[in-house]
């Protein structure tokens, strides 16, 4: 996950980095999806995407101010349950550094994520 702040060079092999700028802002955090048909077909998708927007929203208020997110499903994603797409959503979270270890939502019941 990545909020790119250049486009990447034919070629290059840098990162992209990630823009802490948007930190300053005020408005809402902005999270779009990406599952692609190596997830399986349309209705697997739909369901990878429709379980990554409920984990998401339990999650978005502890996204810094102004950030965008894009989340890629892996076809892993398909077969994972809530409790796993929830971990692997935190830890990125934590790698890109957007949250504190211990400021994470923990989502409520049932694991949710």
């Amino acid at each position: 996950m990545h909020a790119v702040t250049e486009p990447r060079q034919a070629g290059s092999t840098a990162e992209p980095e990630a823009d802490l700028s948007a930190a300053r802002t005020t408005a809402t955090p902005k999270v779009g999806f990406v599952v692609s048909k190596a997830v399986g077909n349309a209705v697997v998708r739909h369901r990878v995407a429709r379980r990554l927007r409920h984990m998401v929203r339990e999650r978005v208020g502890t996204l810094p101010p102004g950030s965008a997110l894009v989340v890629r499903a892996l076809p892993s994603a398909a077969v994972a349950t809530s409790a796993e797409l929830g971990q692997d959503f935190d830890a990125a979270i934590r790698r890109l550094r957007l949250v504190d270890d211990g400021d994470r939502n923990s989502g409520g019941s049932g694991g949710g994520v």
